[in-house]
This record gives C-alpha cells, structure tokens and sequence, in this order.
C-alpha cells in the first residue's frame, strides 16, 4: 500500500524547508509570511496531505478526542445526549468517539484501557459500577452523566429525576389514583431513584405500600411488556402504573392492550424521559421529559472547560429540571375493574 504524503513531501513541492512547511501546517502562520503560507496550502492541497494527529499530541499532549460512554446504545434516551455532546465537542475541534457498555462491568474497564491507551483528553461517561478510585486513575478530566452520589469529587450532569418521579406519582394522585404499580429499571444502588421516590410518596400521602406492585426490571419494552402482564393478573390490580422510563411504558402498554385493557380508560401508563417513540404510541404516552440534549450539551461544556483550563479545580454538580408531558395515556381511574380474558 502507498504512504500518504508527509510534511517533506509538502515541502519540497513548496520550495520550502520542512520546518517551514511544519509551522504554517500546524498553525503557526504568524512565523510565516503570507506569500509562504499560500505556497505551502497549495501544495498540501495537491498532494492531498492530512496532518498526522498523533505525531501532534506528542508535541502537544493533547488529542482533541474525548469518550461518551453510554451503558446501552438501543436506547432511544441516548442519541439526543450524544448529539448535545458531539455538537458541542465538534464547535470547539474535538472529536468524540462513543463507546457503549451493555451495563457490563468488564466492557466498562474495556473501555477505559482504551482511552487510556490512545491518550484521550476527556471522558463523559454513565458509569456502570467503576469505583471512583478506577476513575481517578485516569488522569484525565472526567464528568458523569446520572446520579453521582458514590462520587463526590468528580463533575457531573443529568436531569433531577427524584423530582420528576415525585411529579409523576403526585399527579396520578390528583388524578385520583390510590393503587399505583412502580416497574423500575435495575439500579446499581439498593433501590432506584424511582423507588425511593415512590416509597417517599406513599408515606408522605399515608398510603399502604404493597409489594406485589413493585416490579424491578431490564430498561427496556420486553422487560415491560412482561411486568404488565404479571400486574394485570393480580387479584386486585393497579388502577395506574409509574415505569422508570418511556420503554419500560411502551412495552407496558403493548401488554395492556394485548390483554383487552383499554389505556387510559382501564389503567393509566405514564413514562419517564419523552423518547420520540412516546408521541406515536396509540394513546401517546404520558411522561417526564427529561433535556436530553441539553444534559449531552453542559456535560460537554464543563468537560472541555476542564480540559482547557488546567487550573479549574472546582467540582460542579448540574441537576436539570424535567417537565411533565401530558398526553393521552392517563385519565382518572375507573370505579369498576374490568374482568381479565380467560385464556
């Protein structure tokens, strides 16, 4: 295979010296005067020559590549954050690269060996169950996308899902709603945030708390679709369901409607994040909007401040507020249950 041109190459098609061309080639005009300059960009235009990043951050110490590590890529909750962080990274000459986890602990250290193996300058990551020492090893500036309560130290970003779940759950209970069912996502804390939430709002409004309404799960549809099957069979169901996100809901209402329970007229579903998919279910699903984008934008931003000022030492802890989206998934409860089909 042919080598692709080099900075001699450009050089010499220059008419000029090699640290000549290496100056206006790495952004060093100012040394050169205009007429050089032109003559070198033609030449690297001709040629083709694409300057070598590595050989850069050898010089520089810095690769204008940072990492967002999501813990599942088929979620549509993540490609908005994504977009917020590339937008951001992009405008100031960074390169993101995005590495998905499957919410597995040994896909998580693939990944930091490898940004520590290729020298990126940064790290956005939703940590699956790194310890904060693993983290810290890094050496690099770091920012996290969740709940960051195991890591006191470190930046974080994300959306104030205590207060959105506490919304929820509040406006099923003006709604009139007094058996209301929780299928939360698994956590890698004793309980999610949605359930302490739950078990908060149910002491708070002197609610009996039963078990049988708590379902924990996978973050997706099929995780869903299968705790609403089990909760429509109890003997004295739920007259509204709480998921932790707008998968969990959608898979629920697939279930619901698949055993002939009318949505909202039968049961109400409300979701959590406002996923595209939230808006074209049959009814739309109601849910907790969480600023995706935005949450992808500020992690960025505080990522590359770090990045850019060495000096910048303060630990900053961003929580976004969440909007309820109110659509058609949710009505006050029915006085008669209906009767489940005999299969």
């Amino acid at each position: 295979m042919a080598r692709g041109p080099t900075i001699i190459d450009v050089a010499r098609l220059a008419g000029v010296s090699k640290a000549t061309a290496a100056r206006v080639l790495n952004g060093q005009e100012e040394l050169v005067k205009k007429s050089t300059q032109e003559l070198v960009n033609v030449a690297a235009e001709q040629l083709g020559y694409v300057r070598n990043a590595i050989a850069g951050s050898l010089r520089t110490d810095r690769t204008y590549v940072v990492a967002l590590s999501i813990p599942d890529i088929t979620n549509p909750f993540w490609p908005e954050v994504a977009r917020g962080v590339q937008d951001t990274t992009e405008a100031k000459g960074y390169t993101t690269v995005i590495v998905n986890t499957d919410w597995k602990y040994d896909r998580e250290q693939s990944m930091m060996n490898m940004v520590r193996r290729n020298r990126f300058d940064g790290l956005i990551i939703n940590v699956v169950d790194t310890p904060i020492i693993e983290l810290q090893k890094l050496h690099i500036p770091i920012v996290l996308l969740g709940g960051s309560e195991y890591y006191p130290n470190i930046n974080s970003v994300g959306s104030d899902a205590a207060s959105g779940a506490e919304t929820a759950l509040h406006y099923l209970f003006e709604l009139g709603h007094r058996r209301i069912a929780l299928i939360s996502g698994l956590s890698r804390r004793r309980y999610s945030v949605q359930y302490e939430a739950y078990f908060e709002f149910h002491a708070r409004y002197q609610l009996s708390m039963d078990e049988d309404l708590l379902i924990e799960g996978d973050f997706n549809r099929r995780a869903g679709y299968f705790a609403m099957e089990k909760l429509l069979s109890l003997k004295n169901p739920p007259t509204a369901v709480f998921a932790a996100n707008d998968s969990i809901a959608i898979g629920a209402l697939k279930a619901a409607k698949m055993m002939s329970w009318r949505v909202p007229e039968d049961i109400s579903i409300i979701g959590m994040d406002d996923i595209y998919a939230s808006t074209v279910t049959s009814p739309e699903l109601t849910t907790i909007a969480k600023p995706k984008y935005e949450i992808g934008v500020n992690a960025a931003r505080i990522l590359l401040n770090c990045i850019e000022n060495e000096s910048h030492t303060a630990t900053e802890k961003l929580k976004m507020a969440c909007d309820l989206m109110i659509r058609g998934s949710t009505a006050p409860p029915r006085v008669k249950m209906p009767k489940l089909n005999k299969k």
